[in-house]
């Protein structure tokens, strides 16, 4: 049976990667409450326990101090009873006795059972924080060995580890016995005992394989500024260089793209965009928005915001933007910008409405104010056109510094200057020649009334006359 007992041990040992000390210690421990539990002792402070490392034999002693007046039966012994036992024993001296542990009873088991449990809890505890605290943010190799609705079981060596549900991705089956890398999160304790957090989403995790992966990476030659995932879909990572005769890309890709793609398959499948870092942010923003090309960019930063306004393609605006705004989610995550995509011919109305709309201001402005005279109105128009003229050529070579042709825009809204103005000059000769035509009817209509009215007295008198010679000849 001893020898039992150390053979058990000694696997216990070897299965929770414990000392065979600690068992010991927790085993001689769980004696010594088997004793009070046996005896309802008030103290065990007398009392020692031994358990050999070798045969497995146990034994429990307890220690009686000699008094004259004995208060504590199980710490005590009067000096009458010690004198029986052997005559030497003075006032304060010490009386040992051996107590067999396998006559304690079930209730005292019981107790030495709690004991060692509790012990091996302890020590196992202390084992991981020692162990594990130090590898968080660092990769295990894991076996899956159960699942449930909201978490995995996971062996990691010589403990078990937890993945909650949010820590998974959905390309993952998590099918029992398959071997698995896993990100280190945390160390906690659940009911009394330790538990190991692991994670399969988050973005460390990629940065971590990729270090496995590439020796560049591991060595420092390559830095990985940044990396946005979203998990089980799509990831964006970010290198540099710290040796120009080293590509950033080419080291991560590897050799034709076997590096990246032992990646993917540890991710099972998810796509990786690696992105060359720079330090002009322009140029960062473009890198992290493809497969799409970016033709301008437009930085606004404040203390509060960094904006950023790019312009692409009309073919390329849904490749930028990505499937339900990936791409650009994931560029705003990577390069730390609010980046606003718009295509060439979204940029092109909205130039056309803003100068349209001044130029409609000016042009009301100068209605209102009404020249003196013509050469006024010439000299104000033509100045009107030089600022339009002037404005849009500033903004087309803006624009084509960028990257973006807008000689044409500014054609157009050009042309479209001059036929705004001539058409309010055929409006307004329109307008004068309809005042004209309506002052000479006037004029007509007043000589046709002055005619009736002269020739109206002549025709009375002419009546008179005539009436007068009827008269007579009656």
């Amino acid at each position: 049976m001893n020898e039992e007992l150390v053979e058990s041990i000694r696997l216990l040992c070897k299965e929770r990667g414990l000392e065979a000390d600690l068992i010991y210690e927790a085993i001689e421990d769980a004696l010594v409450a088997a004793y009070k539990r046996e005896f309802n002792a008030k103290s065990t402070e007398n009392v020692t326990a031994s358990l050999n490392r070798e045969t497995g034999e146990m034994k429990v002693f307890l220690h009686k101090t000699v008094v004259d007046e004995v208060e504590d039966p199980n710490a005590e012994i009067s000096l009458s009873d010690a004198k029986a036992l052997d005559s030497d024993f003075e006032l304060g001296d010490i009386l040992q006795y051996e107590l067999a542990p396998q006559e304690f009873g079930r209730l005292a088991a019981q107790a030495a059972k709690f004991a060692i449990n509790q012990s091996l809890i302890q020590a196992e505890r202390e084992r991981i924080q020692a162990e594990f605290s130090n590898r968080i943010g660092e990769l295990a190799s894991g076996v899956v060995q159960r699942k449930d609705r909201r978490e995995v079981i996971v062996d990691i060596g010589r403990a078990e580890a937890v993945l909650s549900s949010r820590e998974q991705s959905r390309l993952d089956d998590y099918s029992f016995n398959e071997r698995m890398m896993f990100l280190i999160k945390r160390v906690d304790d659940r009911r009394g005992r330790p538990v190991i957090y692991v994670s399969r989403s988050h973005p460390d995790l990629v940065v971590r394989l990729f270090e496995q992966e590439v020796p560049e990476i591991a060595s420092g030659i390559v830095e990985v500024v940044n990396c946005a995932r979203e998990a089980g879909s799509r990831t964006k990572i970010s290198v540099a260089t710290r040796d120009e005769n080293v590509d950033p890309l080419g080291a991560c890709v590897g050799q034709r793209g076997m590096r990246v793609q032992n990646v993917m398959n540890e991710l099972r499948g998810e796509k990786i965009d690696i992105i060359e870092w720079d330090p002009d942010e322009t140029i960062y923003i473009r890198n992290a928005l493809k497969p799409a090309n970016a033709v301008r960019v437009e930085l606004t930063e404040t203390e509060d915001s960094r904006d950023a306004q790019v312009i692409v393609p009309d073919n390329q605006l849904s490749l930028a933007i990505g499937r339900n705004g990936q791409n650009a989610r994931l560029a705003a995550r990577l390069t730390g910008w609010r980046i606003d995509i718009k295509s060439e011919s979204q940029l092109r109305e909205e130039i056309e409405q803003s100068f349209m709309a001044r130029f409609e201001q000016a042009a009301d402005a100068a209605d209102q104010e009404e020249p003196a005279d013509a050469e006024e109105e010439a000299a104000e128009a033509e100045a009107l056109e030089d600022a339009v003229q002037d404005e849009t050529e500033d903004s087309a070579e803006t624009a084509s510094e960028e990257g973006f042709n807008a000689a044409d825009l500014a054609d157009e809204l050009i042309a479209a200057a001059d036929d705004e103005r001539a058409q309010r000059s055929e409006e307004e000769a329109a307008e004068e020649e309809n005042a004209e035509e309506a002052s000479e009817e006037d004029a007509d209509e007043d000589t046709e009334a002055e005619e009736d009215a002269d020739e109206a007295p002549a025709d009375a008198s002419d009546e008179a006359s005539e009436n007068a010679a009827e008269a007579s000849e009656d």
